[in-house]
């Protein structure tokens, strides 16, 4: 069978069935997209991208990867308003799975869908800044951050903080200091086992603002999930499609123990999206490569 034919097929097999999907579940009232979303226009892009995406073997992953896979990805991706030409998410290949994962700016966009935040940003503190602040039941209100230009030093950050408001009489805070972002940023494969410092022209070193900032929104914001009611088909996504994401990289994980192979892998760094290399393991290796350089219970349909 020729590679067009076989294209022909996967696509069939999944744009096409979960397009409908997309639509049953639209006239059923159960998925409202965001203002200007085009679930089409989304899935058009998604496709071209899949055709490039490749495993950390240079493997095609529409050739490797369950259909089932295929399509769960790009359901996940369509009912949380996602679009991967606007860097808001990204295809990672675990083995033979295929898992759609948000970047920050999409994790940003859905808790925005969910909670009805206004807006959600982040800043860095740097040494010598003056952060006060008050605690009230446990949260952090009445924020007040001033910042000397002449602080601005990204080897002086000590902290970051990412301000979520909902309404005027409702604004969380979530603070972390470098410490904390830097335990966060441990959990990435990235980072060396006895490592305790970014490394000298890593991602983390080159873009640690930006990076610190990506750390502490995605905090701010996985709490505001977490909290949500989870019945919801949107939800049921959101959660899905993190939970699959954990199950096959700790598959993936177990699998690369068991062959005790060691794999160096060298990336170009995007500076408009750095949140993308670092946070994942070094088996997504051409994992959307145009968009990466110079950067449990979800009950989804069963295809």
């Amino acid at each position: 069978m020729s590679n067009q034919n076989q294209l022909a097929m996967v696509k069939k097999d999944t744009v096409d069935v979960v397009a409908s999907k997309v639509r049953e579940f639209q006239e059923r009232g159960e998925l409202h997209f965001p203002a200007g979303y085009s679930p089409d226009n989304a899935m058009k892009s998604a496709w071209l991208i899949l055709q490039e995406t490749k495993d950390r073997n240079k493997r095609p992953a529409l050739e490797i990867c369950t259909r089932d896979s295929v399509a769960n990805a790009l359901l996940d991706m369509v009912v949380q308003g996602l679009n991967p030409s606007k860097k808001q998410c990204y295809f990672i290949v675990y083995g033979n799975q295929l898992v759609c994962m948000r970047s920050y700016f999409g994790t940003m966009g859905v808790t925005k869908r969910v909670t009805g935040a206004k807006s959600i940003d982040a800043a860095v503190i740097y040494e010598g800044d003056e952060v006060v602040y008050e605690m009230v039941n446990g949260r952090i209100t009445n924020l007040v951050h001033k910042q000397k230009f002449g602080n601005i030093n990204k080897e002086n950050i000590i902290g970051a903080y990412c301000t979520i408001v909902i309404d005027k009489d409702n604004v969380y805070h979530e603070l972390m200091t470098m410490d904390e972002i830097r335990q966060a940023w441990k959990k990435s494969q990235m980072w060396g086992k006895d490592q305790a410092e970014e490394r000298k022209g890593s991602t983390h070193d080159e873009f640690k603002q930006e990076m610190a900032k990506k750390t502490v929104i995605n905090r701010a914001c996985k709490k505001f999930l977490n909290s949500s009611d989870d019945s919801s088909l949107l939800m049921q996504h959101i959660n899905r499609s993190s939970e699959a994401a954990e199950e096959a990289q700790v598959q993936e994980e177990i699998q690369q123990n068991a062959n005790s192979e060691i794999i160096d892998v060298e990336y170009e760094v995007d500076p408009e999206e750095p949140n993308q290399i670092e946070d994942q393991s070094s088996q997504q290796v051409d994992v959307n490569q145009e968009q990466m350089q110079f950067e449990h219970t979800g009950t989804g349909p069963n295809f």
